[in-house]
C-alpha cells in the first residue's frame, strides 16, 4: 500500500485497487516490451590439448562465477542388463569430494568457503556432472580443487562405506513413493533393458560396491576428452580459459568419456496398468517419440506442447484440474537425450476418478490437432515460451546450466541467442500441422500407477489400458 496526505494533514494508505485505478476507470497496463536474448555476450569456444571442451562467457551481472563440467558417463564395458554401472556411478558422484591425496574432506570445503563457494557432483544414465560458484575472485581457487579431485580423488574407505549405508537407505525409501514407481515403469515399458532405463540402482548392487569398483571406474569412465566445462560470470573469457588451461592441463586419460548408445524408438500402445495396493491416488505417465532441438518442426513442436499442457493455462491443465477438479497438476513436456526427444504426459489423480481423467487426456490430445490452436493461444504460448527462456538463463547459473547441457545435445549459445527468433516466425498453421503429427492419441503409450482392483472395472470399458 501507498501512504499519502489527506487535506486534513492525515497520512492515509491507498489499497492496491484503488492505486490501480484512475477517474474514468481501471488504469491502463504499458505495453509489454520487446522480449530478446542479449547477443552481446563476450565468449570463447576452445578445446584444450587433453581434449577438454571449454566455454567461458563473460556476463558481468554480479562479480560471481558458475562452473558445470559435464562429462559423458556411460557405462565403459558397454553393458546393460545386470551391469552394476550405476550402482558405482552414484557412490562414485557422493564421494568424489570427499578427499584426495593433498586435500581433506574438511580441507576442500574451507577452502571453497574462503572465496565464497560450494562444489557438487551428480550423476544420473547419461552424465556425470559438476556444478560450483564462487566469487570471481576465487575461480582459480574452484579449478584448483575440481582439478585435485579430477586427478588424485582418493575415495577414502570410511566415506564409501558411510556413503554406501547413506545410499541404501535412500533408494529403498525411494523405491515406495508412487512417483518413483511410476517413473521406474515407464521408463523400462520405453526402452527394455537399455542403460538409461536405469535411472537408479538396485539396493543390493549398491551394498555390494567397494572402494576399488569406484577407484577403477573413476580411471576408466573420467575422461577430459569428449566433456565439456562452462565457465559463466564477471570473468574475461580469454583469461578464464588461461586459467582452466593451467589448471586442468594435467587432467589425461585414455580414450574419449562414454556417450550412451542411442534409445530405441518409442512406438504408441496401450496404457499398462501397474498395480499398487491400496493407492487412493493414481500415477498417469504417457509418452510418445519427439524431434530434437535442431529438427526446424521444433518451435512449432514447442508452442504446441504449451498449448496442450505445457504451463498453467495450457488446454489439458484448464480441462482436468480448472474444470473437473481431477488434478492437483498435470503437464506436458519435453524431455531431451544426446540422441533426441521424447513427449511426457503427467498427471496425478483420484482413484475414482482417474479413468476419466485417462478419457480426458486423450481427448484433448485429439483435439489438439482436430481444432487446431488459434492464433491467440498460440501468440501466448510464444510469449511465454520466450519469455521463460529469457528468464531462466537470465542469471549467470541459469544460462551456466542451460548452455551445458544445450553443449551435451549438439548445441551452442548461438542456438540460444537465435531461438527467440525462431518462435517468432512460428505461424498457427505450422503449430496446427505439429500438433496433428506429433499429439495423435496412437502416438503415446505409458503406463498407469494404482489399486488394480479399484480401477480395472472402468480402465476396461474406456480400452487402451492393457494389465499385468
Amino acid at each position: 500500500m501507498t501512504a499519502s496526505i489527506s487535506s486534513s494533514g492525515i497520512k492515509t494508505h491507498r489499497s492496491a485497487e484503488e492505486i490501480g485505478r484512475t477517474s474514468t476507470g481501471p488504469r491502463p497496463l504499458p505495453e509489454l516490451g520487446t522480449q530478446k536474448v542479449s547477443a552481446e555476450l563476450s565468449t570463447v569456444d576452445t578445446t584444450l590439448p587433453n581434449g577438454l571442451r571449454v566455454i567461458a562467457v563473460q556476463r558481468a551481472t554480479v562479480p560471481m562465477v558458475e562452473v558445470r563440467l559435464r562429462v559423458p558417463f556411460a557405462d565403459p564395458a558397454g553393458t546393460s542388463v545386470g551391469s552394476r554401472h550405476s550402482a558405482v556411478a552414484e557412490i562414485l558422484a557422493n564421494t568424489v569430494l570427499t578427499g584426495t591425496e593433498k586435500r581433506s574432506r574438511v580441507q576442500i570445503d574451507t577452502e571453497l568457503a574462503l572465496v565464497g563457494g560450494e562444489l557438487d557432483a551428480v550423476v544420473d544414465p547419461e552424465r556425470l556432472s559438476f556444478t560450483g560458484n564462487a566469487l570471481a575472485t576465487g575461480l582459480g581457487t574452484v579449478l584448483e580443487v575440481l582439478a585435485d579431485v579430477l586427478t588424485n580423488a582418493s575415495y577414502p574407505a570410511d566415506e564409501v562405506e558411510r556413503e554406501r549405508g547413506r545410499l541404501v537407505e535412500r533408494i529403498t525409501i525411494a523405491r515406495s513413493q508412487p512417483s518413483v514407481i511410476a517413473r521406474e515403469a515407464l521408463q523400462k515399458i520405453l526402452y527394455g533393458d537399455h542403460p538409461y532405463a536405469k535411472e537408479m540402482p538396485e539396493a543390493d548392487e549398491v551394498a555390494a560396491v567397494s572402494r576399488e569398483d569406484v577407484v577403477a571406474l573413476h580411471g576408466k569412465g573420467l575422461l577430459p576428452r569428449g566433456s565439456v566445462l562452462v565457465v559463466v560470470g564477471d570473468v574475461d573469457p580469454a583469461a578464464a580459459v588461461a586459467q582452466i588451461g593451467e589448471a586442468l592441463g594435467a587432467w589425461q586419460g585414455d580414450g574419449e568419456a562414454v556417450q550412451l548408445p542411442p534409445l530405441p524408438a518409442v512406438s504408441g500402445g496401450d496404457v499398462v496398468l501397474v498395480h499398487r495396493a491400496g493407492a487412493v491416488q493414481s500415477q498417469i505417465r504417457l509418452a510418445a517419440q519427439s524431434i530434437p532441438r535442431t529438427d526446424e518442426r521444433y518451435p512449432a513442436l514447442q508452442l504446441a506442447n504449451l498449448v496442450y499442457g505445457g504451463f498453467f493455462s495450457s488446454r489439458l491443465v484448464e480441462n482436468i484440474r480448472e474444470d473437473k477438479g481431477y488434478t492437483y497438476s498435470a503437464r506436458s513436456h519435453p524431455e531431451f537425450t544426446v540422441h533426441g526427444a521424447t513427449l511426457l504426459i503427467d498427471a496425478d489423480t483420484a482413484s475414482d476418478v482417474t479413468a476419466a481423467a485417462l478419457l480426458e487426456t486423450r481427448y484433448e490430445l485429439a483435439r489438439l490437432g482436430l481444432v487446431p490452436p488459434s492464433e491467440s493461444e498460440v501468440d501466448t504460448a510464444r510469449s511465454y515460451a520466450v519469455g521463460t527462456l529469457l528468464t531462466s538463463t537470465s542469471s549467470q547459473s541459469g544460462l551456466a546450466s542451460f548452455l551445458v547441457n544445450l553443449v551435451g545435445l549438439g548445441l551452442g549459445l548461438d542456438w540460444l541467442v537465435t531461438h527467440p527468433q525462431r518462435l517468432a516466425a512460428v505461424t498457427p498453421e505450422q503449430v496446427a500441422a505439429a500438433a496433428l503429427e506429433f499429439f495423435a492419441p496412437g502416438n503415446f503409450t505409458g503406463v498407469l500407477v494404482g489399486d488394480a482392483d479399484q480401477l480395472k472395472p472402468k480402465l476396461s470399458a474406456l480400452g487402451g489400458v492393457s494389465f499385468q
